[in-house]
């Protein structure tokens, strides 16, 4: 069968991709492709911020729903994609595997706009939940304890600003500034 383009449902026997169009110039994109058989599970990154040396590096939409493994001997600077209206929904998940050493700290930082942040402290209590929405940068501090946890998602972004929602699970306490 040749390529054909639906707009509902369609059942194959040979695999499927999911396409955009671009409503001005006609441009079809592919977003994904399937094969016979779906594979959902996550892509588990252990290599980009896993070397035990200092890493600057930005995060690209390619890369959402991956669960990056964190080496935290030395300083790591993670940036996240540059302002764009396709970043919404972008998710990335990030665990901490070997603590964050003295004098070093993991920085998220957005490109512009703010992260909404819960916050919580590993092994802590019921009382001890932080919130705090105002700030382009998260930190993971020194001392930062393996199993610490950062999950980011895209909220809104209009090309200018986006809203970022992190979620972490850390000791000591993550921080937004």
């Amino acid at each position: 069968m040749g390529t054909t383009t639906f707009s509902g449902p369609v059942r194959s026997e040979n695999g499927f991709q999911s396409i955009v169009k671009n409503e001005t110039t006609g441009a079809v994109t592919v977003e994904s492709s399937y094969g016979v058989r779906p594979n959902f599970r996550i892509a588990v990154d252990n290599v980009t911020l896993n070397t035990g040396a200092a890493v600057t590096t930005t995060l690209t939409t390619a890369q959402s729903g991956t669960l990056f493994e964190i080496d935290g001997t030395d300083d790591i600077v993670v940036n996240l994609p540059a302002a764009n209206t396709a970043n919404v929904g972008t998710t990335y998940d990030f665990i901490v595997t070997t603590a964050v050493g003295g004098a070093k700290t993991v920085a998220f930082e957005l490109p512009s706009g703010d992260f909404f942040g819960a916050l919580q402290l590993l092994g802590g209590t019921a009382a001890n939940p932080a919130s705090d929405t105002s700030g382009d940068t998260l930190t993971l501090p020194n001392a930062t304890v393996v199993n610490s946890r950062v999950s980011l998602t895209c909220l809104s972004d209009d090309g200018t600003n986006a809203i970022w929602k992190a979620e972490t699970l850390t000791s000591p306490i993550a921080t937004i500034a």
